[in-house]
């Protein structure tokens, strides 16, 4: 345990940061340097020939998923990347647990706090509940793995660091983010994370779902997907999340997709070495066919590694 420690090193004295809430209050030193160590975690341990893909930096440390909303990626990542540190990780069910007995969310968490747990990855559809738990409970970090419609700070991170290994530095990049920006974690996250490293952000989607203030913070809108095609440089397509959705914000899915799936035909439109990623999960054929999907400009399940690595070096950075 200590040689693997003294091989890695500590903590840079730049991250302060207990918890992980949201990308919107770090610095581009703190964002640089979280993507620092998941770059290393990706091609030291994850990606490495002849590695285990193990590095014990966290041995004894607990973490539990406190998952209030489905998911694949996110919890399947923050799980394997505590066990890739060494960590004992528990997978909290909302269904089986003591709240479904009356128990409110802050009286299940200090109770899982009571048991020695280092960390809590909260996922809950209800914004502001990881800043809530950051707030109640003193001994654990939190870490928002998604709250409402408000962040998801690691899928950002991913999102970015998958651009930078493409593309290098994201300063003076035009970055789009294609679709549900209303209900979407992941635009909020990007958004802020992509305009602290100096990139051009533009939202595009139905007017229905992109609102003009977000010109308020110096981040431009589009409603016409081919308006903008020649101009960017990585485009993000958003799922368009029915499920958060009072009513139909357009007449129907084939016209949604008529207008800003991105296709071979827009593909073509777009500068020669444009970056094609997507949050997942993607639905084919809504908003992107399965040939820009599976081409040589996407880069989806490159996301997926890196959200390992991000996970990994998220957890390090807070519990260290």
């Amino acid at each position: 345990m200590s040689s693997a420690k003294e091989n890695w090193g500590d903590v840079p004295a730049i991250w302060k940061c207990k918890h992980l809430l949201d990308l919107e209050h770090l610095s581009k030193e703190e964002i640089e340097t979280l993507l620092d160590q998941a770059q290393r975690f990706r091609d030291e341990i994850l990606c490495k020939p002849g590695s285990d893909r193990k590095i014990p930096l966290l041995s004894g440390k607990a973490i539990v998923n406190l998952f209030f909303e489905n998911s694949t990626r996110t919890r399947t990542s923050f799980g394997l990347a505590g066990r890739r540190l060494g960590a004992d990780i528990i997978e909290f069910s909302a269904a089986t647990s003591s709240l479904s007995k009356g128990e409110t969310i802050i009286d299940t968490a200090k109770n899982i706090q009571a048991m020695g747990v280092d960390a809590v990855v909260i996922r809950h559809n209800c914004p502001g509940t990881p800043l809530l738990l950051s707030e109640k409970l003193t001994n654990c970090s939190i870490i928002n793995a998604g709250d409402g419609t408000h962040a998801h700070p690691t899928q950002a991170l991913l999102d970015i660091l998958t651009i930078r290994q493409k593309l290098g530095s994201l300063e003076g990049l035009t970055v789009a983010l294609v679709g549900d920006i209303a209900h979407s974690r992941t635009a909020r996250s990007n958004i802020w994370g992509l305009k602290t490293l100096g990139a051009h952000v533009i939202v595009c989607g139905p007017s229905t779902l992109v609102s003009r203030d977000w010109e308020n913070i110096g981040v431009e809108y589009s409603y016409s997907l081919d308006a903008i095609l020649p101009r960017v440089d990585v485009f993000n397509l958003l799922r368009i999340q029915f499920e958060r959705q009072v009513v139909r914000p357009f007449p129907s899915i084939r016209e949604y997709a008529h207008l800003y799936a991105m296709d071979a035909k827009r593909l073509s439109r777009c500068k020669k070495n444009v970056l094609i990623i997507a949050p997942g999960p993607i639905n084919r054929g809504v908003e992107v066919t399965p040939d820009v999907a599976d081409g040589p400009q996407s880069a989806i399940l490159d996301q997926v590694t890196n959200g390992v690595a991000v996970r990994m070096a998220t957890l390090w950075l807070c519990l260290s």
